[in-house]
């Protein structure tokens, strides 16, 4: 199986090749703005660089959110235009599986024997540039991150106030924020990573595990849209945009 993927969701732009489980090539950039200018070069760099051409994919993957609303329709509207012109399913990857799944498990929590092995948990959190942040708690189940409920927005002592007891992970570019709110007692025992943005190599690997998922269970693969936790900042006139009668 061959998959695209790419990401222009948070604070950077990533494409990748990726074919059975191997990366054939990758490329990202850090970068907080500019992604519709940076993406499709990136993706026609990256696609030379796998030496492999449109017809030969067999799905896109793409980051479908929590993240900024101008990224996340760049990247969608990208995905389903190659989509389109390929013939090939689109499929939708949130940003805080695809930052979890960068952040390897810990060896103790790996191993069958351990006595604490559910005690092993992973905070994803993304900076909503605003008060709140984007959050998915993970446990550790089987020697991979597991999540134990939804995306949700809260405010960083909301955040802190549900976390899981034991050792503890943050990843995300909002993780060192959280960890600046946590009191004395929880924070001696948390770790903050270095994984701080969704990449395309971990967006591709998810997105072929949802469509041999779907085929094994004979579902069909839900479309990829965006996952917004907050509505936009911008909002409508109360008169419909209508001109106001002098």
């Amino acid at each position: 199986m061959t998959i695209l993927a790419f990401d222009t969701a948070c604070d950077g732009c990533s494409a990748a090749v990726w074919r059975d489980g191997a990366v054939l090539a990758h490329r990202a950039q850090v970068m907080a703005r500019g992604q519709s200018e940076v993406l499709v070069p990136m993706i026609a760099e990256t696609m030379a660089a796998a030496e492999t051409s449109f017809a030969a994919l067999d799905a896109i993957g793409v980051t479908v959110g929590p993240g900024a609303f101008t990224g996340l329709r760049i990247g969608l509207a990208a995905a389903r235009a190659i989509g389109l012109a390929a013939g090939r399913p689109v499929v939708g990857v949130t940003t805080l599986a695809a930052i979890a799944a960068a952040v390897s498990v810990p060896a103790a929590a790996s191993d069958p024997g351990a006595v604490h092995l559910a005690s092993f948990h992973l905070a994803v959190v993304i900076d909503a540039k605003r008060e709140d942040l984007y959050t998915q708690i993970f446990a550790a189940r089987a020697g991979a991150w597991q999540p134990l409920g939804a995306p949700v927005a809260m405010l960083p002592d909301q955040v802190a106030a549900v976390l899981p007891g034991g050792p503890l992970l943050l990843a995300g570019d909002g993780a060192a924020r959280l960890h600046a709110a946590l009191p004395p007692p929880v924070a001696t025992r948390v770790t903050v990573t270095e994984i701080h943005r969704p990449d395309a190599r971990q967006i591709a690997g998810l997105a072929a595990a949802a469509l041999a998922a779907h085929a094994a269970d004979g579902t069909p693969l839900p479309p990829a849209r965006p996952l917004y936790l907050r509505p936009p900042d911008v909002t409508l006139p109360r008169n419909g945009s209508r001109l106001a009668r002098p």
